[in-house]
C-alpha cells in the first residue's frame, strides 16, 4: 500500500492541507489493485486497533457544513452502543442493523418476483462526462435497501455536482464480465438463485467511506477509474451466498464445474468479498471527486453510513462496452 501523495491524485481530488496535517486523516491509504470492479480504499495500515481511524473523528469536519441543525445527529457517528440500537429483529426507522444475518429468513417470506426484461433506466443525461473505460461481459448487481432514496439521490447528486459519469442504478457488484452464457441462458440461472442462494445475507452498516482511483498498467491495476464508495464489509454468510452464486452461473446446468478438457472452468475468485456500493464514478483525467467533498456529503445524509441494509433484488445487467451502453436484463427481488 502506498500514502495518498500529491503525484498520485489529480490535483483536483486533493486533500485539502489541513486534513493532510490531521494525524488522524493521514492514516488513510491507498490500494494499488482494481480487480473486477472490486479496487479497495483502507483506512489503516494494519490490523491493530490502534491504526484504525474513527469515522467518528471527522464528525468536527462536516459539523462546520451543518452546526445550525441541533436535531440532526452526528452525521458521522458511528459510536451508539448496543444498548441503545432496537432489537435486530426489528427494521423499524432508526434501527442501526438488518433484520435478518442468514441465508435462511427468520419468518416465511414468498419466493422472489421475477421483474420484467425491460430497461428500468432512462436516457443518458445530458451534459455529463462520460466514462471512457469499455466493460465487458454480463454482471450480476445486489441492489441494496434504499432508505428515502438515499442511495439513488447520491448518485444523482454526485452526477449533477460534478457533470461526472451518470451510474444508472445504485449496486454492489456480485459478479463481474461474464462472457460463457447468453443473455437468455443468465437469465434462466438468474431465476435459480431463491432455491440455490435463498435470501441474501444482509449488509451492516458501512465500514467507511473511500475515494480512489485506478490507471490500467500500473500493478495489479486492470481498469482506468476513479470512484467514491461506501465501504462495505463480508463476513461468513457472504462469502457462503457467493460461493454458491458462482457454482450457480458457472457450473453446467448438470451441475458438472469441468469444461470439455477436464479442467476446472470455475473461476477463482478473490477471497474475501470486498462488496461495496459507488455513489459516483469518473475518468481519472479528469477525475473531481473529493475524498472531502465525498466525507461532507454522507455527513449531510446520515443514513448512508448509519444504517444496516437488506439486500433488495439482484439483477442482471449487459455490461458490454462502455458505462452508456449498460443494459438492464432481469431482476430478481427478495422482498
Amino acid at each position: 500500500m502506498t500514502v495518498i501523495t500529491a503525484d498520485q491524485r489529480p490535483a483536483s481530488s486533493l486533500l485539502p492541507e489541513a486534513m493532510m496535517s490531521n494525524p488522524d486523516l493521514t492514516k488513510l491509504y491507498m490500494s494499488a489493485s482494481c480487480p473486477d470492479l472490486g479496487a479497495e480504499s483502507v483506512v489503516s495500515s494494519s490490523d491493530e486497533e490502534d491504526d484504525v481511524v474513527d469515522i467518528g473523528r471527522f464528525e468536527p469536519l462536516v459539523e462546520m457544513q451543518g452546526e445550525d441543525d441541533d436535531d440532526e445527529a452526528a452525521p458521522l457517528s458511528m459510536d451508539a452502543s448496543p444498548s441503545d440500537r432496537p432489537p435486530p429483529a426489528q427494521f423499524e426507522e432508526g434501527a442501526d442493523e438488518p433484520a435478518s444475518r442468514s441465508l435462511v429468513a427468520e419468518a416465511p417470506i414468498d419466493p422472489p418476483a421475477l421483474s420484467p426484461s425491460t430497461s428500468s433506466t432512462s436516457s443518458y443525461p445530458s451534459g455529463r462526462r462520460k466514462l471512457q473505460w469499455e466493460f465487458k461481459g454480463l454482471t450480476l448487481w445486489l441492489e441494496l435497501e434504499e432508505f428515502d432514496s438515499d442511495l439513488t439521490r447520491a448518485v444523482e447528486d454526485f452526477s449533477s455536482r460534478h457533470s461526472s459519469p451518470f451510474i444508472p442504478k445504485p449496486h454492489t457488484t456480485a459478479i463481474y464480465g461474464m462472457e460463457h452464457l447468453t443473455e437468455a441462458e443468465a437469465s434462466a440461472r438468474l431465476r435459480r438463485v431463491a432455491q440455490t442462494v435463498g435470501p441474501w445475507p444482509s449488509f451492516a452498516r458501512p465500514t467507511g467511506v473511500t475515494c480512489d482511483l485506478a490507471v490500467c498498467g500500473r500493478p495489479g491495476q486492470v481498469c482506468s477509474i476513479a470512484w467514491s464508495e461506501l465501504t462495505l464489509a463480508s463476513d461468513p454468510l457472504h462469502e457462503a451466498a457467493m460461493d454458491t452464486l458462482y457454482r450457480l452461473f458457472y457450473d453446467d446446468d448438470d451441475g458438472d464445474s469441468s469444461d470439455t478438457s477436464g479442467e476446472a472452468s470455475l473461476p477463482v475468485r478473490d477471497r474475501p468479498w470486498k462488496p461495496h456500493n459507488s455513489v459516483a464514478y469518473d475518468n481519472p483525467e479528469t477525475n473531481a471527486l473529493s475524498l472531502l467533498d465525498t466525507i461532507t456529503y454522507m455527513g449531510k445524509n446520515p443514513t448512508l453510513l448509519g444504517r444496516g441494509r437488506r439486500v433488495e433484488a439482484i439483477s442482471l445487467w449487459n455490461t458490454e462496452g462502455k458505462m452508456e451502453d449498460w443494459r438492464f436484463i432481469d431482476r430478481v427481488r427478495f422482498w
